[in-house]
């Protein structure tokens, strides 16, 4: 990667698209989808236009991955549109991937924003260069958004009124359940526990590095592909990995840190940031802290600075943490922030 893309950041007026890489599932739950839709429109303002993807069934989309990149390439080429969101995540977005024309996005930068298997694209983008955006999905975030003023706030600082540096904060509570999405209104969520608090597990000072990340099982989809980054491209980063819906196991994270080791990767990481672990016991959350040291210490890395339970994953609400953009953990301060603008 030779330099850093950032797109226009988003205004009021302006056009988002609206599409679904992973899975379509408007038609399965029209009033999420409605929601979501509707906070795009209604509280930030935008214009929103729903490409071909969101309206397939979901057999015709998991049959075409080729139509539903033919919507990004699409999406990126229309110079009218400012942003793109997906509707929702899923687990097969990696077959787009030889579909798309990084060449186009990287020449019509511009907002890409979701997460989960959404992560397949925002790390394909980003090893070209772009600016791309974990975070909220039209139908996991944006749905709900109604339920967390602060998250709506965070929204705006990273997309819509960039400063000169950006403080993370906790949000003050946090759910992983959502009441039956075929009985609800569409922004309904379930029960709200207060904020358990971030775990700083080790490192001192402070340290800085471009964010790189995401979900880590759909990260594992990329290993060992032409599309995953060679070990250079880790070079001072600071990682950021949440585990999905699917729970994985503790032991599923120990194995893929030292995976990710023995490739080189972890030598070079200036940070590493673990997002609140969906459906974890306090027990397990625990467990998955201490196996997270044990493999860090087995390649040396007792200096790595690691922050675990944070406000970014499959809990809402959650984070949107830019890839490619300057990072600072603060140990010593107990602090973390953007050190530049996500968007121009």
């Amino acid at each position: 990667m030779s330099e850093v893309i950032r797109p226009r950041r988003l205004s009021a007026g302006d056009k988002v698209a609206v599409v679904a890489p992973s899975q379509s599932l408007a038609s399965v739950y029209p009033k999420v989808y409605a929601a979501g839709l509707a906070t795009l429109r209604e509280t930030f303002g935008l214009e929103v236009v729903e490409f071909p993807s969101t309206t397939f069934d979901p057999e015709y989309s998991y049959r075409h991955p080729e139509l539903r990149a033919a919507d990004l390439n699409a999406a990126f080429a229309d110079d009218s549109i400012s942003g793109i969101v997906a509707q929702i995540g899923g687990t097969d977005s990696i077959r787009l991937l030889p579909h798309l024309d990084v060449d186009l996005a990287v020449a019509h930068p511009k907002v890409l924003l979701g997460y989960s298997d959404t992560a397949t694209m925002l790390t394909t983008y980003a090893r070209a260069g772009l600016v791309t955006f974990n975070g909220p999905a039209v139908m996991a975030g944006f749905a709900q958004l109604s339920n967390f003023p602060e998250l709506e706030q965070h929204v705006r600082d990273v997309l819509f009124e960039p400063a000169a540096t950006l403080e993370y904060r906790p949000y003050p509570h946090w759910v992983d359940r959502y009441p039956n999405w075929h009985r609800q209104p569409g922004h309904e969520i379930g029960h709200q526990h207060p904020h358990d608090g971030w775990r700083w597990l080790q490192g001192s000072g402070a340290v800085s590095g471009r964010l790189f990340g995401g979900c880590i099982e759909v990260l594992q989809f990329l290993k060992g592909t032409a599309y995953w980054p060679e070990p250079e491209f880790f070079a001072g980063r600071i990682l950021f990995l949440e585990t999905s819906e699917d729970k994985p196991p503790v032991a599923f994270t120990e194995h893929w840190l030292r995976s990710f080791g023995v490739g080189g990767g972890l030598d070079r990481l200036a940070g590493l940031l673990i997002g609140r672990p969906r459906d974890y016991t306090p027990a397990e959350s625990r467990e998955l802290d201490a196996v997270i040291l044990q493999v860090l210490a087995e390649f040396g890395r007792d200096d790595l600075a690691v922050v675990s339970n944070l406000d970014f994953g499959h809990t809402d609400p959650q984070w949107i943490l830019p890839n490619n953009v300057l990072f600072e953990i603060d140990v010593a301060g107990k602090a973390l922030r953007l050190l530049e603008p996500a968007v121009a």
